[in-house]
């Protein structure tokens, strides 16, 4: 895809490689749906045996008899076995693991949930597998990435893609609510469903309150607290948790959550139209899109980094922690930074040794203030971000 997209060299570039052929013999590769698992298998694989789940026909036949994949395997003594969307069966598990135990066979299993695998009571192959994650788009596969462009469509490749992605987003909403909550019995109460990920998009990027959420629902807040577990299990959020070691301040314990996509975020908001320069939304659409790079860099580097938020209760915030304060980086879509947006990471800075103080900003020039924080553009950051000169 080449503005079409070529996400596969790029992300092998940047060190991404669900390979069970490097230190074992089955990889997990988990990803929200059209973030591209299929296309990077079969370009990493295109020799191997692959069994695409979502053919019906192939899914009744393993479903009825998995034993199937095990003998069809021992038939022909594949090398790589690629299963596409392998939570549609979770049976087959059962066969996989066999295979590991009995034959040189190497699996690549491939989904966008592993929660219906562990409801179901299976151990994802008693941790013989390395688990990878696929996310949305970065900057280091869009060597001219277009800011408006993605925080307004979304970095799914095909929205980013499309000139105008309405359509694709709505469907992806719908194809989501129907196959992952009422096809896997997730939830029963789909209009319920259906409101809870509208105030999701309102409250996107803000500290979780259950019991307002469930008063806008209608719905318990226990069962608010499921329903964001739904979201976490299918990799369609996340939790940003705070920092808790308080030191001479009181801080925030509370976690905020964001929709895995900003694209996704914007569609479902209901008070969100085109996000333009200089709107709150563009400010909460560019934290987003600037805390998924974070993620990625993160993931992809196998870097096992905390990834936090700071905040007092005072008001002082700091948008990203990594790691142990190795990294403090504030999101600002200004493309002027005054004083008083430095002031969250000079308070963070009295309670706290930080390795590198940064703020990301639409400015068009780098540059340091005399205690040392970088005011960095947005292309420089994410540049210096994937040449690994920021986290280590």
């Amino acid at each position: 895809m080449s503005q079409r997209i070529q996400p596969i060299p790029r992300l092998l570039k940047v060190g991404f490689s669900p390979n069970p052929l490097t230190g074992s013999a089955a990889s997990f590769l988990w990803g929200p749906r059209q973030t591209g698992k299929t296309t990077l298998l079969r370009h990493q694989f295109p020799d191997a045996r692959y069994y695409d789940l979502l053919d019906t026909e192939l899914a009744a036949t393993l479903a009825v008899r998995p034993r199937t994949l095990r003998e069809e395997v021992l038939a022909d003594r594949s090398a790589v076995v690629v299963l596409d969307e392998v939570q549609k069966i979770p049976a087959l598990l059962e066969e996989v693991h066999w295979l590991l135990e009995n034959t040189a066979t190497h699996f690549v299993l491939c989904g966008s949930s592993a929660r219906s695998l562990r409801r179901k009571g299976h151990n994802l192959l008693g941790g013989r597998a390395i688990e990878f994650h696929l996310l949305p788009l970065t900057s280091a596969e869009l060597a001219r990435l277009d800011l408006c462009k993605v925080l307004n469509h979304g970095a799914l490749p095909a929205h980013y893609l499309s000139p105008d992605p309405r359509r694709l987003l709505r469907a992806y909403v719908n194809a989501y609510i129907k196959e992952e909550i009422i096809d896997e019995s997730v939830t029963r109460n789909v209009p319920a469903f259906s409101r809870f990920l509208q105030i999701v998009a309102l409250t996107h990027g803000r500290q979780l309150n259950y019991a307002n959420i469930a008063r806008e629902t209608g719905v318990s807040a226990a069962t608010v607290r499921s329903y964001y577990q739904i979201l976490k299990d299918t990799l369609l959020g996340f939790e940003l948790e705070p920092w808790r070691r308080a030191r001479n301040r009181r801080l925030v314990e509370t976690s905020k959550f964001f929709l895995f996509d900003v694209g996704i975020a914007n569609h479902l908001n209901p008070e969100t139209g085109a996000i333009s320069a200089g709107s709150d939304t563009f400010g909460r659409a560019f934290e987003h899109f600037l805390l998924n790079e974070l993620r990625a860099h993160l993931a992809y580097r196998d870097l096992h980094h905390s990834l936090r938020y700071w905040r007092t209760h005072s008001g002082h915030e700091v948008d990203a922690i990594v790691g142990d304060m190795q990294l403090a980086v504030e999101f600002k879509a200004a493309k002027s930074i005054r004083e008083r947006d430095l002031r969250g990471l000079r308070a963070l800075a009295q309670e706290h040794e930080v390795g590198r103080s940064i703020i990301v900003s639409r400015e068009s020039r780098p540059r340091r203030t005399s205690d040392g924080i970088d005011i960095l553009p947005w292309r420089d950051f994410c540049g210096l971000l994937w040449a690994g000169e920021l986290i280590g």
